[in-house]
């Protein structure tokens, strides 16, 4: 048979990993003889003429910085065709070998059984005989819908969430509801002082990037890598303003426990500080500026309540410790000198303070502390003024775009209008809900559970108050999970005690597990339907490149590179097959084409103010100008700084509230967060101290980050970056472990080299990675990138690939705050001896039977029986 010849071509990618409505880190996929050869930043002078579109620019002190002609991706994103050609690739449907959806299930086996290949046909018809079986049985609430997470840049084809709106169409279902996992911190506890801001964070941020460059002496990177996080997102444009900022005299400060990746290239001090300690240190930064009058004591004033009861508090009246430096040091490990000396050039030049995203420091036990005490901080020098700002670094702050009404992730004004039927699915709330946090809670369920607050990123404040019921009464269809769709396969890997999660999905009350998925990964192995998807490449979409650290602004048709690998289908599509059989067709797609939804989206935009669609199909893409009047926004909460009576935030006294009355009246009895940020050695939800029994036990505090060499477990098979010295460790058993940092005199305690395979265990279990010795980590701490791959060796117990989140607490943050725990938490780290692996490979056989690809990992055939036929 002939080869069909196919057109070469170079089409246009958004490379950013954060899924839904707005792209990043934009790039160039060329294209031949139907495969992808290159990825390459996107040159925005493609088809357009500099001199056509309008920059902004900023300068101090005889420096300058502008957009530079073209993007700036990370290393996996400009990899990524390792991704699409990945021998985890999915390329058929699946079914479990031991789940008869006529017969015996046999539950206990997921996670340990293989598959079998299915066609489509039989695949979509079991599905929708189980939801109609599980509807008359127990009624739609019985179906949990996985439809969240990190994914590819996709707005049509939305990387998460389709399945909802079949089952929205069928009368509902029970929501996941997706935690602010990178804002913990921010969410349940700042809001509670400045009042705004979708995820916490401070909110407007316009122009403040602008502000902080003309005004600030300094900036704080608390628990801050700018050379990391932002790959995934918005690509390397934070590292280049960082860069520029040293150049222009900036002083660049770290605070966190390790020398990340930005501290080592960026910093002019490195404070290394014991993870989920950093409360400590900021009372007592506060204790120095009231003892030696160091803060704005007329804005506290007229801006903030509350100041009065933290200073009784800060100078030990209420409970008799007054949180001297002396006292935060045994704490935090800083030493006393320095934590005056910080406080001291805080309170000297003009600082903000600068994060992006996660990190230890917003994702501990009681993450809410740090994050309330920073917006006191914050707050006592002024918060608002020149140079005064939280920072999420590019990801707002930057220069208005000329028809873009804000400085978020899309144009506010047209959120509400983006409501297509394919599309509905990111608002497609329930009357029966559950916080991602309490999976496995919800599946055992052995009473019904409370919970405050759904946890829903751009819930208003007051959500936090509101109770919930899991689940709901039985005369409004409550159901206990019978059930479970997900296109989110990373729970075990990515949230709170992944351990647990495994055993829940082995629950005989769950009858049926559906993935669909573009790689066989996580928790896709504990399902009994695997169906495949496609990637971005085989698509055609239209990305929204808003979000501002794309540094200019655009919009772009995204034409499919690729013809989809063996049998996958959209995202949608996998949902309209299914659909089908339901007779749900024409409620899923409106009678609508990709073009016409493509053509829908820029009219919703308004984008034709700007440009023709005619001129927008030609181009493939529009670049926005700058806004003529950009300088002239008002950046941040200046308006605030200048008339707070005039301008008051979203609290109920409109100021900065440092004394929550809101927090106090609806939870008295709160000892995890009381009215004030306080410092919580221990509670009945956590014991993750150096000074806990448990020390003894286990006496490492562990630290987990966004990973390096990818987002979450996103990119984890990509062969070129785990060649990257720091991303796997080569053990001598021919395996690539997830390296483990360890500070030179904690390895040689424990008679530990570089290279050795090691574990990290508590008694949530064991993960398995490789030493990776180093003094850019503090004592008392070892480090592991959170979201590596899951290759369990025993379910529930021993983890091979590196998942460090299979033994976080699964604790919520606190009492009334349905958190996540991703770092900050009791560990012991040893050598694994040759005996213990022999004994391992013994009992438990399967798991190194597996086929494995050290080059690329856990390959689709290790799951398939016979291997990939």
């Amino acid at each position: 048979m002939a080869k069909i010849k196919t057109k070469d071509k170079t089409v246009l990618r958004s490379l950013g990993l954060g899924g839904y409505f707005g792209g990043g880190a934009e790039g160039m996929v060329d294209v031949k003889d139907g495969r992808i050869v290159r990825i390459r930043p996107m040159q925005y002078g493609w088809k357009y003429d500099k001199k056509e579109v309008r920059q902004w620019k900023m300068e101090r002190n005889g420096k300058t910085i502008e957009p530079s002609w073209k993007s700036l991706p990370g290393p996996f994103s400009l990899a990524y065709k390792k991704r699409v050609y990945s021998p985890n690739r999915i390329k058929y449907p699946l079914k479990r070998v031991d789940w008869d959806p006529n017969g015996e299930r046999n539950p206990q086996n997921r996670g340990k059984s293989k598959y079998v290949r299915i066609s489509w046909d039989e695949a979509s018809d079991i599905i929708a005989k189980e939801i109609k079986r599980i509807h008359k049985q127990y009624g739609v609430y019985a179906i949990l819908m996985q439809g969240d997470g990190h994914g590819e840049c996709k707005t049509i084809n939305t990387p998460h969430g389709h399945p909802g709106v079949l089952l929205d169409h069928m009368g509902g279902f029970t929501l996941q509801v997706r935690n602010p996992d990178s804002w913990e911190g921010w969410y349940w506890g700042a809001k509670h002082v400045w009042g705004q801001g979708a995820q916490g964070i401070m909110y407007p941020a316009a122009n403040i990037v602008k502000d902080t460059t003309e005004h600030a002496d300094m900036v704080l990177f608390w628990g801050c890598d700018p050379e990391t996080t932002p790959w995934g997102f918005t690509g390397q444009f934070a590292s280049r303003l960082c860069y520029f900022w040293a150049e222009c005299g900036i002083k660049q400060v770290y605070i966190c426990p390790d020398l990340n990746y930005g501290a080592a290239v960026h910093a002019d001090k490195w404070i290394p500080v014991l993870p989920n300690t950093d409360a400590a240190l900021q009372l007592a930064i506060i204790y120095v500026w009231i003892t030696e009058d160091l803060y704005n004591k007329e804005y506290v004033a007229t801006h903030a309540v509350g100041m009065d009861k933290v200073e009784d508090y800060v100078m030990g009246r209420e409970d008799g410790v007054p949180k001297t430096p002396a006292w935060a040091s045994e704490k935090c490990g800083v030493p006393e000198w320095t934590i005056k000396a910080l406080a001291r050039e805080f309170a000297e030049k003009t600082t903000s303070i600068a994060h992006y995203f996660g990190g230890g420091f917003i994702r501990g036990p009681f993450s809410h502390e740090p994050a309330r005490l920073e917006c006191i901080l914050l707050g006592m020098q002024g918060l608002g003024g020149p140079g005064v700002h939280q920072h999420q670094l590019t990801y707002f702050g930057m220069p208005r775009a000329e028809g873009l009404g804000g400085t978020f992730f899309w144009n506010p004004e047209i959120e509400e209008r983006l409501s297509l039927p394919v599309m509905s699915s990111v608002t497609a709330w329930q009357q029966q809900v559950i916080p991602k946090t309490l999976i496995q809670k919800a599946i055992e369920l052995r009473e019904p559970i409370v919970f405050h607050g759904t946890g829903a990123q751009n819930a208003l404040v007051k959500d936090q108050f509101n109770r919930y019921d899991f689940p709901i009464e039985q005369e409004k269809g409550g159901s206990e999970i019978h059930m479970i769709w997900t296109d989110t396969p990373c729970r075990i890997t990515c949230w709170n005690f992944g351990h647990e999660t495994e055993l829940a999905m082995r629950n005989p009350k769950i009858e049926t597990i559906v993935a669909q998925h573009p790689w066989l990964e996580n928790d896709c192995i504990y399902a009994d339907i695997i169906l495949p998807a496609n990637t971005f490449m085989e698509v055609d979409d239209i990305i929204t490149n808003i979000r501002q650290g794309t540094m200019q602004p655009n919009i772009m048709i995204a034409e499919k590179a690729i013809e989809p690998i063996g049998e996958s289908k959209s995202d949608a599509e996998v949902v309209l097959e299914i659909g089908k059989k339901l007779g749900y067709e024409k409620q899923l797609t409106d009678n609508m084409t990709i073009a016409q939804l493509q053509k829908k989206i820029w009219e919703y935009m308004g984008g034709e103010k700007l440009v023709s669609w005619e001129q927008l199909k030609e181009k493939q893409y529009w670049v926005y100008n700058t806004a003529k009047d950009w300088e002239d926004d008002t950046p941040g909460f200046r308006n605030f700084y200048l008339d707070p009576e005039k301008n008051p935030l979203g609290t109920p006294t409109g100021k900065l509230e440092f004394y929550s009355e809101s927090l106090a009246k609806a939870f008295p009895d709160d000892k995890e967060r009381p009215p004030i940020p306080k410092w919580i050695e221990k509670s009945h939800n956590h014991d993750e101290r150096l000074t806990s029994p448990r020390a003894r036990l286990y006496p490492l505090l562990m630290m987990s980050n966004h990973g390096r060499w990818r987002v979450h477990a996103q990119c984890d098979d990509i062969t070129w970056t785990r060649e990257a010295p720091t991303c796997k460790i080569l053990g001598p058993d021919g395996y690539k472990y997830e390296p483990i940092w360890l500070h030179t005199s904690e390895a040689e305690k424990r008679g530990i080299r570089n290279g050795d395979i090691i574990k990290i265990f508590n008694e949530r279990g064991i993960v398995l990675g490789g030493a990776y010795i180093t003094e850019r980590v503090r004592p008392g701490v070892c480090y592991m990138d959170h979201g590596a791959r899951h290759d369990p060796i025993k379910t529930g117990e021993i983890e091979r690939g590196g998942a460090i989140n299979t033994i976080t607490p699964g604790a919520i943050t606190s009492e009334n705050c349905v958190g996540q725990i991703g770092g900050g938490y009791l560990v012991q780290v040893e050598r694994v001896s040759g005996q213990e692996m022999d004994k391992w490979r013994k009992d438990y056989p399967e798991a190194f039977e597996r086929k494995y690809d050290p080059a690329a990992g856990l390959c689709m055939d290790a799951w398939i029986a016979g291997g990939d036929k």
